[in-house]
């Protein structure tokens, strides 16, 4: 069982990322990169010569090519020690066009030109834009850079490679080019946060990303780690410049104001969590407003909130309908078969018929109206204390699982009746009421079984038009989202996300029901 469990975890992981390679390939080569600027505002707000290079900066941010500026040359210069600052300070301003650089700017651009030939760069000069002699045009002013476009190869091995993040005592070191006092890890018993008072583990790192790597405290989980990292990718338009992974696992809602010490001191109320401190370069410089918060660097915190997160909002209308596909599907299901062709067969039949036929956008918009009359919330308010906000998406998310649950049920149970070995245990004596519950439910049930691992991990995802109707802000709501900003980043995160979800649901089923049904045997051995 253990080899098969981790061969098919090793295949099923390949097919995943194929499966974000082809997206890759498909967005980022077919789709025109002009269109992730559709919801930017910035980029309308500029114009001119400004416009084209905010273009360029983007593109390199969303990993479509590599951005190199003059500036970024006279940079490579000061390290390699073959130009002071003054000098460059000096060599800086280009002319408006080529021919009003100044003699030495002028041999500087040349060698700038030669570099970006002999790495595979393509240079981009754009005069100024005047409106008269003395005064630019919005955005006009010169600009110089060069640009060399990255192969899909380049990003998807990027992509694999930053996947998985451990934290460590030389980030700051190597990600930020400070030097800090006493880089380590320390334990503690008494966290801190609670003024050391409180009994509460925690490991406390110095040079990490991440002031907190392990703590405890009264959420769900209850122990949480900052120490590995998830990294789906960075989102540039749903939620800029914070990963998809943290875009759905973060809550949502009002903030929670409560009691909270700084480091130095100051008890305030605020709804910052310090557990999630992560390092910021010069952020406790002179005149800054952490100061009297903080003692050192580790200054960015997130902030309690009401809600749950996306994936939190999704799982818990997702698992209710699970919960209700299986209590209500099941007995039905059972009813239809044991009354075959009979009055209740034939409602379960018509039902099944109505949900399978109808697409489920439209069923869902009629039973939306439905329950609106009946006086139940149509839209999903994320500040209501009600819990009636989840009826309707649950039910509406329910209708169809339960519909597939009824129908297969119902005639795996039929097959199982015309069986030899059910002919043969009522030759032998066995009652009706013993052959249905010692051999056809029990066998029936099987491929009801595998699907359970899937039902319940789906229920992660979202689903994406129920979420979209109801305006859930849950998971499956996130990708239409995505799709419509052209957020490229957050579509291949949830992705790969929703294709490890299947394949890690496939081998539980797989392991289920082979722990439901002896004749199973994925070790090659008889038993």
């Amino acid at each position: 069982m253990g080899k098969y469990v981790l061969r098919r975890l090793f295949h099923g992981l390949i097919s995943a990322f194929v499966v974000v390679a082809i997206v890759m390939i498909m967005i980022y080569t077919l789709l025109d990169k002009q269109l992730i600027f559709a919801a930017d505002n910035v980029y309308k707000n500029y114009g001119n010569n400004e416009k084209v290079a905010y273009q360029y900066r983007k593109w390199e941010e969303y990993g479509y090519l590599d951005y190199f500026t003059y500036t970024d040359y006279l940079s490579l210069l000061i390290e390699k020690g073959e130009l002071t600052e003054d000098e460059k300070t000096k060599v800086a301003s280009i002319g408006k066009k080529p021919e009003n650089d100044k003699g030495e700017t002028a041999e500087y651009i040349e060698k700038y030109n030669e570099y970006c030939a002999a790495n595979g760069y393509e240079v981009v000069r754009l005069n100024a834009i005047m409106v008269s002699p003395k005064k630019y045009a919005n955005g006009g002013a010169q600009q110089l850079f060069a640009y060399k476009a990255l192969p899909i190869t380049h990003r998807l091995v990027s992509y694999v490679t930053h996947l998985i993040t451990v934290d460590n005592v030389h980030y700051v070191e190597r990600e930020i080019g400070d030097e800090l006092e006493n880089p380590g890890i320390k334990f503690t018993l008494h966290d801190p946060v609670y003024g050391g008072e409180k009994f509460a583990p925690a490991i406390i790192g110095n040079g990490t990303k991440h002031k907190y790597l392990l703590y405890v405290d009264g959420r769900f989980p209850f122990i949480h780690q900052n120490l590995v990292t998830l990294n789906l990718g960075q989102s540039y338009a749903v939620n800029q410049g914070v990963d998809v992974f943290e875009t759905m696992t973060k809550a949502q809602g009002s903030y929670v104001m409560s009691t909270t010490t700084f480091p130095t001191g100051l008890t305030e109320e605020s709804a910052d969590d310090l557990h999630t401190a992560v390092y910021v370069s010069g952020s406790m410089s002179a005149n800054n407003v952490n100061s009297d918060r903080f003692t050192d660097d580790y200054t960015s915190v997130t902030t309690v909130k009401s809600g749950k997160s996306k994936m939190g909002y999704s799982f818990t209308i997702g698992i209710i309908s699970v919960l209700l596909m299986y209590l209500i599907g099941i007995p039905l299901g059972i009813l239809m078969s044991r009354h075959k062709d009979k009055f209740v067969d034939k409602i379960g039949t018509a039902y099944i018929m109505f949900i399978t036929a109808v697409p489920s956008l439209a069923y869902i918009f009629l039973f939306k109206a439905i329950g609106g009359k009946l006086g139940f919330p149509t839209t999903f308010d994320i500040e209501s204390t009600s819990k009636m906000i989840y009826v309707l998406p649950i039910i509406s998310l329910a209708l169809r699982p339960i519909a597939d649950t009824m129908k297969w049920l119902r005639r795996y149970m039929i097959d199982q009746t015309n069986s030899d070995y059910v002919k043969f245990a009522r030759s032998g004596g066995l009652t009706e009421g013993e052959i249905f519950r010692k051999h056809i439910l029990k066998n029936a049930s099987i491929p009801i079984v595998h699907g359970i691992p899937a039902g319940i991990l789906g229920a992660l995802v979202g689903a994406i038009i129920t979420e979209r109707v109801y305006v859930v802000p849950g998971a499956g709501n996130l990708l239409t989202i995505a799709i419509n900003q052209y957020d490229n980043g957050v579509i291949v995160g949830v992705v790969l996300f929703y294709a490890v979800l299947s394949v890690v649901s496939i081998i539980a089923g797989d392991v289920l029901i082979a722990l439901v049904d002896p004749r199973i045997n994925y070790s090659g051995k008889a038993r």
